[in-house]
């Protein structure tokens, strides 16, 4: 091997960087990200007696096939959705010993399901929160997403 293929092999560069390409779509504007509601607790109303908050389930914005939602497809899910996040509780709840003996059904943090037409719906900036009594919680699950969710 010559002196000059010697030295081109040498300078040859060990781990050579890939460049790829903007994944951008071209002509798809990107989405705002939405105003997460629990982070404004302050502003959320407070629960009287024996009523809770839920914040209803909102679905992903793209499917696992990959299907992009529109903002009205996901708000309507969110209204019909019989799944929600306890965000906050009364000071009632649940302190009845004569109706619930074994103590509370939920705390806050725990997803809950409820009747389709339960409670009082809120609009507030961000989406919906509604304002269930204790005893419309008819079932608590580990992950919303494992409920079929259909509007």
């Amino acid at each position: 091997m010559s002196q000059k293929e010697r030295s081109s092999i040498s300078t040859a560069p060990q781990n050579p960087t890939i460049i790829t390409p903007n994944k951008e779509l071209i002509g798809v504007k990107k989405s705002e990200p939405k105003k997460e509601i629990t982070n404004e607790k302050e502003k959320l109303p407070q629960p009287t007696g024996w009523r809770m908050l839920v914040l209803p389930f909102r679905m992903s914005e793209k499917s696992r096939g990959g299907v992009l939602f529109s903002h009205e497809t996901i708000d309507k899910q969110q209204i019909a959705s019989q799944c929600g996040n306890v965000l906050a509780m009364g000071p009632q709840c649940y302190k009845d010993t004569e109706r619930y003996p074994h103590g509370p059904w939920c705390k806050v943090g725990d997803w809950v399901i409820f009747a389709r037409y339960a409670g009082s719906r809120i609009q507030i900036e961000g989406g919906e929160v509604r304002l269930l009594n204790d005893d419309e919680v008819l079932a608590t699950v580990k992950n919303p997403e494992d409920i079929l969710h259909k509007y």
